[in-house]
C-alpha cells in the first residue's frame, strides 16, 4: 500500500505504528451552516480509505471533531436569534444527515470543542509554563520562532512570513512576534470559559492536536486528513504544537484533498455559488453523488459542470440498469447465493491501495457491468457464472461505499411473472399482452 504524504511530498509505502491497526484523524466542519460540496470531499475520500483499510483486514480508530467554538457561530447565532448550542445542535445534526445519506461511516469518535475544554486549557497551559507560549492581558499566543522545524508542511518560511506581516502592521497587535499566532483568546462577546488567563475561548489551532492527544497515545498517529486549504496556517500550527509537546509532527502521513470548482470557479460566497450538500444529494442521489466526488483522483480539483455530471449520471446508470436486470433474471429462475470472484474485488481494492486511485477503481467497476451485461445477452447462458459475477459488481460497489441494491420481487410478482411466462408459451397471445403490461407497471421488466 502506497500513500501520498503531504509532510515528505512523496508516495511512501505505509507502515502502521501498531500492526495491524490505523489511527486516523479528520478535521471536520465549523458548524455555523449547512454542509456545502466542498466540505463533503474529505468526508468522502477518507471514508473510502478508511473502507479500503477495513477491507484488507486492518482495525481503523477513525476521529473526525466538531469545532462548536467560532467567532462564525457567535455571528450566525445572533442572526437566527438562537443560543450558540442551538444553533450548532442543529447544524450537527444536518452534518450527520449528510454523511447518513452519503452513506458514510460514522466516525469511532467525534468530539466536540465544547466537551474537550479542560484538555485544551490543560494544553495550554502546559505550552506556557515550558516556554512555548506566552499571555499577554488575557489573550495567550504560541511562539513560532521556538519551533525550528516550521514549515515542514507548507514549505513556507517563518523569514517570508515576518517579510510579508511587516506590510500590514496591527498597532493593536499584542503579539511578541508577526508570526505567533492565538491559542486562547480573551472575550466577552458569545460563549467563554474560564482559564488561568481570563474568560475566553480557545484559538482554532489547538483543538485538533488536543483531542488527538486525547484520543490516541503519545499524540501520535497514522494519519491527518483534511482539506488542502487547511495545510496552511491550520495544520502547520497543529504540528508547531505537537513538535514543543511530543517532539513530532502528529502523524506518520498527512493527506490532503484538493478543492472543488463550479464551471471552472472557485466556489465562494462572495461569487454565489456555493452550492449546498443536501440540495445536491437530493437532485442526484447518494451514487451519483458520490461517484462524482470519486471520478477525480482526490489530489486534484474536481470541477462540477453539467457535461461532467452528465457523464456521471450515464455510468451510474449502466451500474443501476444491470443490477436491477440481473437481480430480475436471478429470482424469476430460482437462482441464489453469495459466491463473489474474491480476485476481481482485490484488483480493485489494489488501484485503492495505489494513493486512492479511485478513478481507476470506477473504470474497473464499469469493466464488471460490461462483463455482466455480456453474460445476460448470451444465448446460451451459465446461471451460477451469473450470479457469481452479479454479487462481484454488488462487493465492488459495497467496498467503496455505493449503495446499489437489487429489486427484491414479492410471492405475488414472481407469480405474475410465471403467469407471463406460461402465458406465452401456451401462445395464449392475448393474456401474455396484459400480464406484460402489468410487469412493465410494476417495473418488473
Amino acid at each position: 500500500m502506497r500513500l501520498f504524504n503531504t509532510l515528505t511530498n512523496k508516495k511512501e509505502e505505509f507502515k502502521p505504528i501498531r500492526e495491524g491497526e490505523v489511527s486516523i484523524y479528520v478535521c471536520g466542519p465549523t458548524v455555523y451552516n449547512y454542509v456545502h460540496i466542498g466540505n463533503t470531499r474529505p468526508m468522502i475520500v477518507f471514508d473510502v480509505l478508511r473502507r479500503m483499510f477495513e477491507y484488507v483486514g486492518y482495525k481503523v480508530v477513525f476521529v473526525s471533531n466538531f469545532t462548536d467554538v467560532d467567532d462564525k457561530i457567535i455571528k450566525a447565532a445572533k442572526q437566527e436569534g438562537v443560543s450558540e448550542k442551538e444553533l450548532t445542535d442543529k447544524y450537527i445534526k444536518a452534518y450527520e444527515d449528510v454523511r447518513n445519506d452519503l452513506n458514510l461511516l460514522f466516525p469511532t469518535y467525534a468530539p466536540r470543542v465544547t466537551n474537550t475544554m479542560d484538555a485544551i486549557i490543560s494544553f495550554i497551559d502546559s505550552l506556557v509554563k515550558t516556554g512555548y507560549a506566552y499571555e499577554v492581558d488575557g489573550d495567550v499566543y504560541f511562539k513560532v520562532s521556538k519551533i525550528k522545524e516550521y514549515g515542514q508542511l507548507s514549505g513556507i518560511k517563518i523569514e517570508d512570513l515576518v517579510a510579508g506581516a511587516s506590510e500590514r502592521v496591527d498597532e493593536n497587535d499584542k503579539k511578541e512576534e508577526s508570526t505567533d499566532f492565538a491559542l486562547w483568546k480573551k472575550t466577552d462577546e458569545g460563549i467563554q470559559f474560564d482559564s488561568p488567563w481570563s474568560k475566553g475561548r480557545p484559538g482554532w489551532h489547538t483543538e485538533c492536536v488536543v483531542m488527538i492527544n486525547d484520543i490516541f497515545e503519545g499524540g501520535k498517529i497514522d494519519i491527518h486528513g483534511g482539506g488542502q486549504d487547511l495545510k496552511f496556517p491550520h495544520h502547520e500550527n497543529e504540528i508547531a504544537q505537537s513538535m514543543a509537546c511530543h517532539h513530532h509532527p502528529i502523524a506518520h502521513t498527512w493527506m490532503h484533498n484538493q478543492m472543488i470548482n463550479i464551471d471552472n470557479q472557485k466556489m465562494s460566497k462572495s461569487l454565489g455559488n456555493v452550492v449546498w450538500a443536501k440540495d445536491m444529494i437530493h437532485e442526484l442521489g447518494c451514487n451519483v453523488y458520490k461517484w462524482f466526488m470519486l471520478s477525480s483522483h482526490y489530489r486534484n480539483p474536481l470541477n462540477l459542470t453539467d457535461e461532467v455530471l452528465g457523464s456521471v449520471k450515464k455510468e451510474v446508470a449502466k451500474v443501476d440498469n444491470v443490477v436491477k436486470s440481473t437481480s430480475l433474471y436471478l429470482q424469476t429462475n430460482g437462482v441464489s447465493g453469495d459466491d463473489y470472484c474474491k480476485e476481481t474485488v482485490d484488483t480493485m481494492v489494489e488501484a485503492l491501495q495505489d494513493d486512492l486511485n479511485t478513478s481507476l477503481a470506477l473504470t474497473q467497476i464499469l469493466n464488471q457491468v460490461k462483463s455482466l451485461n455480456q453474460l445476460i445477452r448470451a444465448k446460451e447462458k451459465n446461471n451460477e457464472t451469473i450470479l457469481r459475477n452479479y454479487n462481484t459488481l454488488l462487493k465492488m460497489t459495497a467496498v467503496i461505499g455505493f449503495v446499489f441494491e437489487s429489486r427484491q420481487l414479492t410471492m405475488e410478482e414472481l407469480e405474475l411473472y410465471q403467469n407471463w411466462l406460461s402465458a406465452k408459451e401456451a401462445k395464449d397471445f392475448e393474456t401474455a399482452d396484459r400480464l406484460r403490461m402489468e410487469l412493465i407497471k410494476w417495473e418488473i421488466i
